[in-house]
């Protein structure tokens, strides 16, 4: 499981750099995986401090952190 977690993953980032931001649905659809896989993929990429996630007020958007 955490090989499927890293690939997709990959995918956010790789979709969020293309993109610049987006919210959840967006990437559900963008990425086609599961909603369960990308949100453990998110979690791993926030604790991991390569994206940021924002409030509700803002459908819960992630972006890359800028470095």
């Amino acid at each position: 499981m955490i090989t499927e977690i890293g690939i997709a993953a990959g995918d956010i980032w790789h979709y969020l750099d293309e993109k610049g931001s987006a919210t959840l649905d967006q990437l559900v659809q963008g990425i086609k995986q599961p909603k369960e896989l990308i949100l453990m993929s998110l979690g791993w990429l926030a604790r991991e401090g390569h994206i940021s996630l924002g409030g509700s007020e803002t459908g819960y958007r992630s972006a890359l952190t800028k470095r």
